[in-house]
């Protein structure tokens, strides 16, 4: 986990309820926190795990906290687990995952090298729409993990994900691969693997918006 700033740290810290927290004198003086990131990362990680914030922590099997690498340079952010997921204990596996690996492949990266998560760490039953108490419940989780990843590209997964991380209500066919800002960060909006399984129709579209991504990295437009 590279430095992070005392001021982000702090506000990381705030979006998972704790309000104080006691910096290492070195840090105080100004020096590197970079052990104080690390710290702040397996405290989110904790936290969500042993979440009782709303109903799902009742009805899942495992929390889902994300994957990846904390240093990565692109997030993925999808909707919630779903079966396999709440069995694994891991986001996007299965054919969705299998799909979602092949869109990172198409960028030129591996899954390590990424991060992926979810807006919910826990399956909703039967794999419903997230209601918004939910979403309420888990919102400052994710926010948290953007914040200490510092990722330069955010990328979508599907309707939810995108009205989630921008508070609107917009149709995914409408606003995929038009790049948009989250927090100083550029987001793309794209397809969710599963539909993409649904509609390969639409896979020519959710290939472009790889390339789009590919070039964002690369500190394009």
């Amino acid at each position: 986990m590279t430095a992070l700033d005392p001021r982000r740290y702090l506000f990381a810290l705030k979006g998972m309820g704790i309000r104080t927290y006691a910096f290492e004198k070195d840090a105080a003086r100004g020096g590197s926190v970079g052990n104080d990131a690390g710290a702040a990362w397996t405290e989110v990680e904790s936290r969500v795990r042993a979440c009782t914030r709303c109903g799902l922590s009742k009805t899942r099997r495992t929390v889902v906290f994300g994957e990846g690498s904390p240093e990565a340079d692109l997030v993925f952010v999808g909707e919630a687990p779903g079966e396999e997921e709440d069995l694994q204990g891991r986001p996007f596996v299965g054919r969705a995952g299998k799909f979602l690996d092949q869109m990172i492949e198409r960028i030129g990266l591996r899954r390590n090298d990424v991060f992926i998560c979810n807006v919910l760490k826990c399956r909703p039953p039967g794999n419903r729409d997230p209601e918004p108490g939910e979403v309420e419940a888990c919102r400052d989780y994710l926010f948290t993990q953007i914040e200490l990843i510092k990722p330069k590209v955010i990328c979508a997964l599907g309707r939810h994900a995108v009205n989630i991380l921008l508070d609107t209500d917009a149709r995914i066919t409408r606003i995929r691969g038009k790049v948009t800002d989250f927090r100083g960060t550029p987001l793309l909006p794209t397809y969710h693997p599963s539909y993409l399984l649904r509609n390969p129709d639409a896979i020519k579209e959710a290939w472009e918006d790889m390339e789009t991504l590919k070039g964002l990295l690369k500190g394009g437009a």
